[in-house]
């Protein structure tokens, strides 16, 4: 029984470890789940597993009892989504936090395996991470670039209020390039006025190539926002209000 209890608590030792070395990544770089988060969800998935093993033997009854840990096991999979979805936010149209809860997942499944005695697995499993995040980035990097294509947008707006600037802004902000930008007037070109049809106050009309990663749609969808802006969109489609 004495054998059978350090056994585990190296099983639980290994866990708070191992996990506490990937927590050590993410703390270097700054994530918002961290070396605490990551060790508490490998201890906390190594001791559910451990009390799902031999937590019941007392209970246990030949022909009467059965034990399945691997439901235990299941909920855990399941439950540590949500710690998961919470490390995972929006911000400026980008998804952030996708590799932090990745690397809470598999803490979790570190932690399992530490619970389950199949510690040569997570070592395996704890090295592949350190693979995954300090290797590849730099595989990443050699790997040829795709060019992005070029987009041509046309963006109508309200002269003498400032916009020109937002609409820069905008653009940089969403991280595409603008090449070849050509601004007309009422005089030079037949600018729209004003949708009222009282008010002369002259209409401008961008013409840029933009280059960016991201869909073009994003960033017609984010220059349609700004007040001012009255018709936006591909050359040749006609915009979008």
């Amino acid at each position: 029984m004495i054998a059978g209890t350090w056994c585990q608590l190296v099983d639980l030792l290994a866990a708070f470890t191992l996990s506490a070395m990937i927590g050590l990544e993410r703390e270097f770089r700054q994530k918002s789940a961290g070396m605490r988060t990551h060790a508490l969800v490998g201890l906390a998935a190594a001791l559910i597993m451990l009390v799902s093993k031999y937590g019941f033997s007392d209970v246990l009854s030949a022909g009467r009892v059965i034990l399945d840990p691997s439901r235990v096991a299941a909920q855990v999979v399941s439950g540590i989504g949500f710690i998961g979805g919470g490390v995972i936010f929006m911000r400026r149209d980008a998804v952030r936090g996708l590799t932090t809860a990745a690397s809470v997942w598999l803490t979790a499944a570190v932690g399992m395996a530490c619970g389950a005695g199949l510690v040569e697995l997570a070592l395996a499993a704890t090295a592949a991470h350190f693979i995954i995040m300090f290797a590849f980035p730099y595989f990443t990097r050699l790997l040829p670039q795709i060019h992005p294509a070029q987009t041509r947008l046309d963006v109508s707006y309200t002269d003498g209020r400032g916009i020109l600037r937002h609409i820069l802004v905008a653009c940089t902000r969403l991280r595409f390039a603008v090449d070849h930008v050509h601004i007309a007037q009422d005089g030079d070109c037949a600018a729209p006025l004003l949708r009222d049809g009282a008010s002369t106050t002259p209409v401008v009309t961008l013409s840029m190539q933009v280059r960016g990663r991201r869909p073009v749609s994003h960033l017609i969808a984010a220059l349609a926002t700004i007040e001012g802006v009255q018709n936006v969109g591909t050359a040749g489609d006609g915009g979008l209000d």
